[in-house]
């Protein structure tokens, strides 16, 4: 079995460790309906709409 010659500095562990803990940006696309900036797979909340189909009415803001 393989001995490490040398302690592993606490800088190289986090450096390691940190790549594996990047997060990821979600998924936006454009809104077919009002070119509002959505995430995947999700009813605009601007216009309702969805796939090119209204599914909801967005509520009035007042």
């Amino acid at each position: 079995m393989a001995v490490p010659r040398a302690k592993t500095s606490k800088a190289r562990t986090s450096r390691r460790q940190s790549i594996n803990m990047k997060l990821s940006v979600p998924g936006m696309v454009e809104c077919s309906g009002c070119g509002n900036k959505v995430l995947l797979h999700r009813v605009c909340p601007k216009c309702g709409f969805y796939r090119g189909k209204q599914v909801m009415v967005p509520e009035a803001k007042s």
